[in-house]
Parts: C-alpha cells; structure tokens; sequence
C-alpha cells in the first residue's frame, strides 16, 4: 500500500511538473491596437512600443511565459465598437487578453448581438475579414491606468487658468463631432458653451493641428492623445491646462469570463509590479503621463453622468 501510495505521489508530482512546464511554453498571447500612442504602436517591419507593450511583456514575465502580441487595427463604423472587437478577438482565440481595454459598465455588459466580424488583425485573410465569430462574456482584469479627458489650451489661451468646463465661457472652443468631449462640451450647464463651439469630422480634420495653428483657443480630449501629439511634434504651440474632466475611465485588460484562473494571475502580477513602482515607470519611458487608477475601478453609465453634470 505504501509503495503504492508513494509510485502515485511521485506520478503526481512529475505530472503537475509537466503541466507547469507546458504553460510556461505556452505564451501569453495579448491583443494590442497597432495606431494609439503612448500606449501601444506598431509598424511593419519594426518592433512594438508603448506603455502597454511594456507592461505586457513584465506581466508576461511575472507569469513565467513568453509574449506573442496579437496587433489589430480598430477602425469604427456601424456594425462594430471597441466592445465587439474585443470580444470577437477573444473568441476567436487570437489572444487571451486585450490590453488597453476602458474598463466601464457599458464595454463590459454581455453584447447585445449575438456574432461581430473581427477588426482588421496582423495576418488575416480574405475570410478572417468577412467572417463573424460568435461572441463570449468579457471578464476584466483590476485597472492599471487611469484615463481622463484633459483641457488642451491653444497659443493664444496659454497660461489661461482651466479649473472647471465653466472657465472655457469666452474661449474659441473646437472638438471632433460625435465625440465624449463632444457630448460633454455641448450638454455643459444648459447648452452654455454651444455658440463657441466649432465642430470638426473625426478622420478627416486635424483637431490638435488645427488647435496648434492658433485657429481655435481649446478642445478637450483624451490626455494619452495629447501625449502622443507632443510627442510626434516636440516644437507644438498647444499646452496642457493641468485640467482634469472629474469622469474618466480607467484602464485594463479584458478577457473571456470563462477563464478566471488567469485573470486571477494577471491580477497578482498588475499588483506586485504597481506596487514596485514599475506601472508607473512603464508611463514615464513610454512619454505617457501616467495617473494610477482611481475609484470606481470600473466607471458606470457614462452618458448619464454627463448629462446630470
């Protein structure tokens, strides 16, 4: 009995080594978009780069896997949203998270169609690009960034005093149509803000270009896009106002619900390494003015909190 007993610990423990040996050679595959700096940037033939290329590789690393970064090219349109392209990229199992995710009820309720087609992903085929993959539940992991939107002040404000939207009254105000900071801009007080407002078509207008030729005095965007603008041009006339929009989102990863174990594991990993300090250093060598995220970990109905302010 004995001897018996000892054959199937060791059976048990050399089966348990295997496995453990079998996920460390299985990597941890991560979906990023390709085109949103700081966070995450690639083009063909050169390596990626950004906050969450970085951060993904150290998670990667915490879990004792190598990294395959999945790249995708997310582009908007009637029959799509960054909820549904998660989702389809995740149930069709070309990664086990996505990375960079906006972690808010809305982007995590079950979808409410059943199949989405997949965003435009590094190697897909003609098929890939007409198929529709039946979708999952997201499941996200805890935040490791916050996101606000920023007041960003043209020359001819600089220096202006930016404590709240209201200080905006009087301002040459300009903002993407369809927008957040659309919404937000044009709902502000009963409409107070709408005779200074100029609107511009999201793809086809240069905002911040058009904001740093003195053509306009504000905007309000995503702060990490006006990283990304100072960063592609050193010299722009824009400045940051050091204002916050009071409802931002944090930011996370999202996977599929029926695999908690790893986001348990993922979990521990954002931990261990916010808690070194090294989430933080990740924003500062990626150029991305990094905020630690703040509560609630997962923002609720966003439009209604607009329109209530």
């Amino acid at each position: 009995m004995r001897r018996w007993l000892a054959a199937w610990g060791i059976a048990a423990i050399l089966a348990a080594a295997a496995t453990a040996a079998r996920a460390a050679d299985d990597p941890l595959k991560i979906c990023l978009d390709e085109d949103r700096p700081p966070l995450s940037v690639h083009h063909k033939g050169k390596p990626g780069s950004g906050f969450d290329v970085l951060l993904a590789q150290a998670v990667a690393d915490r879990l004792g896997r190598s990294l395959t970064i999945q790249w995708f090219e997310s582009k908007l349109d009637e029959d799509s949203s960054p909820q549904l392209e998660a989702n389809a990229l995740l149930s069709d199992g070309r990664c086990s998270l996505v990375g960079g995710y906006a972690l808010t009820i809305d982007s995590l309720v079950k979808p409410g169609m059943k199949t989405a087609r997949l965003p435009d992903f590094a190697g897909a085929t003609r098929d890939d690009r007409r198929r529709r993959v039946a979708l999952g539940v997201l499941a996200p992991s805890q935040p490791y960034v916050y996101s606000p939107m920023t007041v960003v002040l043209g020359p001819k404000a600089r220096g202006r005093k930016i404590g709240d939207i209201g200080d905006l009254a009087g301002l040459r105000l300009v903002i993407e149509s369809g927008s957040l900071g659309d919404a937000i801009l044009m709902t502000f007080d009963k409409g107070r803000l709408i005779d200074d407002i100029t609107h511009l078509v999201p793809g086809r207008d240069d905002l911040l270009g058009a904001l740093a030729r003195g053509d306009h005095d504000a905007t309000l965007v995503d702060l990490g896009r006006f990283d990304a603008h100072r960063a592609a041009h050193p010299d722009t006339a824009i400045t940051a106002s050091g204002y916050y929009y009071p409802i931002g989102a944090n930011r996370g990863y999202v996977g599929l619900a029926g695999d908690p174990a790893l986001i348990d594991a993922v979990n521990k990993a954002l931990a261990g390494l916010a808690a070194e300090g090294k989430i933080a250093e990740f924003g500062r060598q990626a150029g991305l003015t990094y905020l630690p995220p703040r509560e609630p970990a997962i923002l609720g109905e966003v439009w209604m909190k607009i329109i209530q302010r």
